[in-house]
């Protein structure tokens, strides 16, 4: 019953990140739902069956889903492009300097 079980859950994993990529767009965001399930799935089998065998499929599971977040956030957080200013923001000297806009108002 519990292999069952887990192989159901297996299934809505894939279902569940493959439309929240359809849905969203966003591959991150759609690995992070597989990943989440397929943990439960080792879960369930953790629980399902008192075994070493079951509990190293559980840990394999959370620490391959841990590994795998990691390094897809590091490559996405090195992804970034840095802010854009330069000659055409004119706020930015008023907003260093300290000196009022076009409105009258101080910018600080």
């Amino acid at each position: 019953m519990i292999g069952v079980l887990v192989t159901v859950v297996t299934v809505a994993a894939f279902l569940a990140a493959a439309a929240v990529l359809v849905g969203t767009g966003r591959t991150l965001l759609a690995v992070r739902v597989l990943l989440d399930l397929l943990t439960a799935a080792g879960v369930i089998r953790l629980a399902g069956g008192r075994s070493w065998d079951a509990l190293a499929a559980a840990v394999t599971i959370i620490a391959l889903r841990q590994l795998i977040w990691a390094a897809l956030s590091e490559r996405r957080s090195g992804r970034q492009s840095p802010p854009r200013c330069g000659e055409d923001d004119h706020h930015i000297p008023l907003a260093v300097r300290g000196e009022p806009g076009d409105s009258g108002r101080m910018t600080t």
